[in-house]
């Protein structure tokens, strides 16, 4: 190679460098959700229960598997499939379309802390639930490069 096409190829991996760094450290300001939630699992030809609509905050999402709905975990009831014991970030918004590497960079920080999470956008924003045995380390860790409110 020579040594023009290296320096240009030297470059470009900087640059691209430079700008994920960039992305990875955006300064985003998290809140803090009061309640704690439960990630549901319904078959796919479900209705949509009643209860999937109680407290403040709901998600409902289907596709040809599954009605998956997250809700404050006082409402879902027994007997049905689900994981109980998730707390939520907001990242407060809105965002716009053109934003990238939020979800990316967040997730990277708590996937490197061994935090698992549930991730649900919205036209405005996303948020990031994570099970409540790992909250107290995901807002530690978290508010390193954010700000938690």
């Amino acid at each position: 190679m020579s040594k023009i096409k290296s320096t240009l190829v030297l470059t470009a991996a900087l640059l691209s460098f430079s700008f994920l760094s960039t992305a990875q450290k955006r300064n985003l300001t998290l809140s803090l959700m009061p309640d704690s939630y439960a990630v549901c699992r319904l078959a796919p030809d479900s209705k949509v229960p009643e209860w999937a609509y109680q407290g403040s905050f709901y998600s409902i999402s289907k596709t040809n598997d599954e009605l998956s709905i997250v809700v404050d975990q006082r409402f879902a009831p027994a007997g049905i499939k689900k994981a109980e014991n998730w707390k939520g970030f907001k990242i407060e918004g809105p965002l716009d379309f053109s934003i990238t590497g939020i979800l990316a960079a967040l997730s990277k920080t708590l996937a490197d802390n061994q935090i698992p999470l549930f991730c649900v956008s919205t036209f405005d924003t996303d948020y990031i639930l994570v099970e409540s045995k790992y909250y107290e380390k995901a807002k530690m860790v978290l508010a390193k490069e954010n700000t938690i409110k």
